[in-house]
């Protein structure tokens, strides 16, 4: 297979701030294209494209491609080719059952510490959420979801499966952006409304239920599209 022409490879780019070593810059650009899928199951990319795309030297992108590779999002060839791992049905399944069991005792662990202030920033990035499918906007609805669990998650000051958690939406990114780019509409029901009430309420049973709600919603809202599993089996 071919590698990417750098020009065909549309990264979303973010800001490099003041003080941010390039190594870091890169990791995290590409560690958010691959949260939200835009770098596809399969598609080979090379060392050298990703530093003419991002205009630095190779080193930074050897340095971010290893981490991301040790997080399971990326796997890199003997050939320097580098490409996000093809899906079985079989790890899909077990993603999605630790997604499940992780979250729910993320938002557990989480609710003993939230306060008011907490639940108007999550009821703000909910809004993001919204606007986000509104306007089709594919990337967005995908980093602001995870913006809003890992903002609950994160209320819990002793939390350490966050990083766990991320590593699963990382492997799991790419379908999910295929699922959400072909889905007529998404979200029919919101989880995160739901998420909140229970939040306000204290409600550990229907905070528990709302977020295992919300993941098997987008489970089986990417088990529903046509042709998915080609991806699984890494032939689409």
């Amino acid at each position: 297979m071919p590698s990417t022409d750098p020009r065909d490879l549309e990264l979303l780019m973010i800001e490099k701030l003041d003080g941010m070593k390039t190594h870091q810059w890169v990791y995290l650009l590409l560690r958010n294209n691959l949260m939200c899928g835009r770098i596809e199951p399969g598609i080979p990319l090379t060392i050298r494209g990703l530093a003419q795309i991002l205009q630095v030297s190779p080193m930074p992108i050897r340095e971010a491609l290893h981490r991301l590779a040790c997080e399971g999002a990326v796997e890199v060839k003997n050939n320097r080719r580098v490409i996000v791992p093809s899906m079985t049905s079989e790890k899909f399944r077990e993603l999605c059952d630790l997604r499940i069991l992780l979250e729910t005792h993320a938002a557990e662990g989480a609710l003993p510490y939230i306060k008011e202030q907490d639940i108007e920033i999550l009821e703000q990035i909910d809004a993001r959420i919204d606007d986000a499918i509104e306007s089709d906007d594919v990337d967005n609805i995908s980093l602001h979801n995870q913006a809003f669990h890992r903002r609950l998650y994160q209320v819990n000051p002793f939390q350490i499966s966050v990083p766990l958690i991320e590593s699963l939406w990382l492997q799991l990114g790419p379908f999910s952006r295929i699922a959400i780019s072909k889905l007529e509409k998404v979200y029919l029901v919101d989880r995160h409304a739901e998420a909140l009430d229970a939040l306000k309420n204290r409600n550990l049973f229907e905070l528990r239920r709302a977020i295992e709600a919300d993941i098997r919603d987008g489970i089986a809202s990417i088990n529903t599209v046509e042709g998915i599993h080609d991806y699984f089996r890494g032939v689409a």
